[in-house]
């Protein structure tokens, strides 16, 4: 069984999204059960495939029997092992902790949720696994065609951003899917490790470049990288927190490791970062995107916007560290995927469990917020703490290994970029602490200062909670998250070393 895992990983929760379609019509209280029970097998794949690969395997799995090229593989490799835990992870959290959200905010709709969450989930899985670029262009499409209908599920405005969403995500498959057809024409094959071997005796041919710049450009639209973010922060503002609190963890990742993939193993990284010479070009885009993501984040008065913004930065920070073409900035940007995947999972649980209590995330309304829901705002201070890079958080340590990228570069103005990036994190997240824990200080009362006389002042606080089925799994996360940071050593160390070609210095 245990050489099938590469196939089960995917196949298991491809089949019970139609089974969960079924359970919809008979008995809508299936359609739970039998998605966590999908996701749980996918878990536990990742993370047997996760165990062979640190023991110093690679996997490679040819579906039906048939060898590349004229098969299709799944690979698993020190570039993914970790990347399939995370999203495996991530879903299988989320779709426990938003349960409750889920029966109120979908009562007639649970099956046609829990089956888009479920293929969701089974396209970003097999975009990671996938070892052919044509196969991963399909699963991109079932990604997002699930998510954009989970997007539109929410609130009166979110049809319309998931139509916005639509439209640019359509045009990046389609620029990704245009290089895809030139590499084909250029080399006959479509399998990743045979393009990486014929590539190298072809590298001059302005067919092959044209083919990795549109494929690149795709990709930077499919993550949201700055200035073709537009899509982004309004589909996640205003989807509903089940669907935002999957999709905003994992896409952008899933996006910048399918750039990761590209980069090193099918173009390899003599010609992406030698050949084309076009490295310090896009190491600046991604310094743009980090100083105005944390500038647009600065100016919301929302928790989901304000998010949404920060992960269009992040989105810059794995982008430039990858682009660095260094060891240590490679090594930051993959270990960045893994660590943002559970920041942000932690911070938009964290912002569910309030919207799930208050019924808005303005910051006008999170006043005495940390005495009301005291686990949910402790596990939101802590996911910002390492948003900011403060250790042992998780955060620290991939922004200690891209800011040794930069240094190591010569590239000071990404260095600042991070360093301020960070600052202006600090202001946005204890600027809701303070809001949390100290407002309301007085009110202007007839032109007069006057203190308030609530139950901040006088009265004890009644604790109000969001229910224990989505608090504990928050804060397992918020838990996860220094965990990860104290075991970065061993994943850089053990698999992500493993990852870097050898010629990377």
């Amino acid at each position: 069984m245990n050489q099938h895992l590469p196939a089960i990983i995917v196949t298991v929760p491809l089949l019970s999204a139609f089974v969960i379609t079924a359970a919809g019509w008979l008995n809508k209280k299936l359609c739970f059960p039998i998605a966590i029970a999908a996701l749980g097998v996918s878990l536990y794949c990742s993370i047997s495939l996760l165990i062979s690969v640190a023991s110093g395997k690679i996997i490679i799995y040819n579906l039906g029997g048939w060898a590349p090229p004229w098969g299709i593989s799944y690979t698993v490799d020190p570039l993914n092992c970790l990347v399939l835990v995370a999203v495996a992870s991530v879903a299988f959290i989320n779709i426990i902790a938003t349960k409750k959200n889920v029966e109120e905010e979908y009562p007639d709709k649970i099956g046609a949720f829990y089956t888009l969450y479920v293929l969701f989930a089974t396209g970003l899985i097999g975009i990671v696994i996938t070892g052919d670029a044509f196969n991963l262009y399909v699963l991109l499409e079932i990604a997002a065609l699930t998510g954009y209908a989970l997007l539109g599920m929410g609130s009166r405005r979110a049809p319309l951003a998931s139509l916005n969403y639509i439209f640019l995500g359509t045009i990046g498959a389609c620029f990704y899917l245009l290089g895809v057809g030139y590499l084909y024409i250029a080399t006959g094959s479509l399998n990743m490790k045979d393009l990486s071997a014929i590539l190298p005796a072809i590298y001059h041919s302005k067919t092959i470049l044209f083919a990795f710049i549109i494929c690149l450009t795709g990709l930077f639209i499919k993550m949201a990288l700055f200035p073709m973010h537009a899509w982004l922060p309004n589909a996640y503002t205003y989807a509903s927190s089940p669907a935002t609190s999957l999709i905003a963890p994992l896409t952008t990742k899933v996006m910048v490791y399918a750039m990761l993939r590209i980069t090193l193993d099918v173009f390899t990284p003599q010609y992406s970062f030698g050949t084309i010479g076009i490295s310090h070009s896009i190491v600046w885009i991604a310094i743009i995107a980090i100083i105005m993501g944390s500038l647009m984040a600065l100016a919301q008065r929302g928790l989901k916007k304000m998010l949404s913004y920060i992960i269009v930065a992040e989105v810059g920070y794995m982008v430039g560290g990858l682009w660095l073409g260094n060891r240590a900035g490679i090594t930051g940007s993959i270990l960045h995927i893994i660590n943002d995947a559970a920041m942000t999972l932690c911070l938009f649980l964290a912002v569910g469990n309030i919207i799930y209590k208050t019924k808005t995330d303005s910051f006008d309304d999170l006043k005495g917020l940390l005495k009301k829901m005291p686990l949910t705002m402790g596990a939101f201070i802590l996911g910002g703490l390492s948003i900011i890079g403060v250790p042992p958080t998780c955060g620290f340590f991939s922004k200690w290994y891209l800011i040794s990228g930069g240094l190591a570069a010569g590239h000071y103005a990404f260095v600042a970029a991070l360093l301020f990036s960070s600052l202006v994190n600090v202001v946005l997240f204890f600027r809701i602490i303070e809001i949390g824990f100290f407002e309301p200080f007085k009110e202007h009362v007839s032109g007069h200062h006057e203190c308030i006389t609530d139950q901040i002042a006088g009265n004890r606080i009644m604790i109000e909670e969001a229910p224990a089925g989505m608090v504990i799994p928050l804060v397992i996360v918020a838990g996860f998250l220094i965990f990860l940071g104290l075991m970065t050593g061993n994943i850089v160390t053990s698999i992500i070393q493993f990852a870097i070609p050898a010629g990377i210095s």
